[in-house]
């Protein structure tokens, strides 16, 4: 098991609160945008999750008013054009990979998204199991305004999963913004909180998380993002191999003999 309490990132801001992991990007000035360093640091955090035994849920927050703006212009977009075919695959397949990493993780992750969450900004926030924003919250998958296809990071096949087939292929034709409004009614938006309340809201939440059953719930995660592609009668049996799993946790029997002495339980992971 790995211990993530020490992760000095040089790229983005890392902060533990006792079993929640904070991350936010830290170019303010800029409203975060992501560079290829980032994009990879990011990436490899989240593998390296995938084995922390200090951590049970993500929040990734806002920083200086806003969550993230995208691809860098000029350390990204300009430094792609007139690469060769495999440079570009490369730089797609590494983006794509920290979204597999965020979707692989095991651990619950929450978007807590204050200003612009643009272009791959707002594919970190559709890749977050949660996702909260303040009302003023500006989301697009804006790819077509910069001549490419709104095909990006999983975007075709995970956005219309959340709002719609119908509603997701217009953001990703458009580029449009998607209103913090409009988000909450589709379902992106779990809940919308003011600016003073919005990361406080988000710790509440994950700090929910955190004290519930940790394995049960990254079990929870793991069937959430593996029934995509089953049909119901695998999805049916899936659920109940990994339910019986989750029966034999010490946490199971927690629950029990706390309801008995009509007590709150107290999970522990295990």
């Amino acid at each position: 098991m790995t211990m993530m309490a020490g992760l000095k990132p040089a790229h983005f801001l890392w902060e533990m609160r006792g079993r929640v992991a904070v991350i936010r990007l830290n170019r303010p000035e800029r409203k975060n945008p992501l560079t290829f360093e980032s994009y990879a640091e990011l990436r490899d955090c989240f593998r390296r999750l995938a084995g922390a035994s200090d951590v049970d849920v993500v929040v990734l927050a806002s920083n200086g008013g806003n969550f993230c703006s995208g691809g860098d212009v000029h350390d990204i977009i300009g430094p792609l054009i007139g690469k060769p075919m495999a440079e570009l695959l490369a730089f797609t397949r590494m983006t794509g990979d920290l979204v597999k990493a965020m979707l692989t993780c095991g651990k619950p992750v929450i978007a807590a998204v204050d200003g612009v969450a643009v272009g791959a900004g707002a594919i970190l926030a559709m890749a977050a199991d949660l996702r909260l924003a303040t009302p003023e919250a500006k989301c697009a998958f804006l790819f077509t305004r910069v001549g490419l296809a709104g095909c990006d990071m999983g975007a075709c096949a995970m956005l219309p999963r959340i709002i719609g087939q119908g509603r997701a292929a217009e953001l990703l034709y458009t580029g449009r913004v998607m209103t913090a409004a409009e988000g909450e009614r589709w379902g992106f938006w779990n809940a919308l909180h003011g600016a003073e309340a919005l990361e406080a809201e988000a710790m509440v939440l994950a700090e929910r998380l955190a004290s519930g059953p940790t394995f049960a719930h990254g079990v929870t995660k793991t069937q959430l993002l593996q029934e995509w592609d089953m049909g119901v009668l695998a999805a049916i049996e899936a659920e109940a191999q990994a339910q019986a799993i989750c029966m034999q946790t010490e946490d199971f029997e927690r629950a029990y003999l706390a309801f008995v002495a009509k007590e709150k339980p107290v999970f522990r992971g295990n």
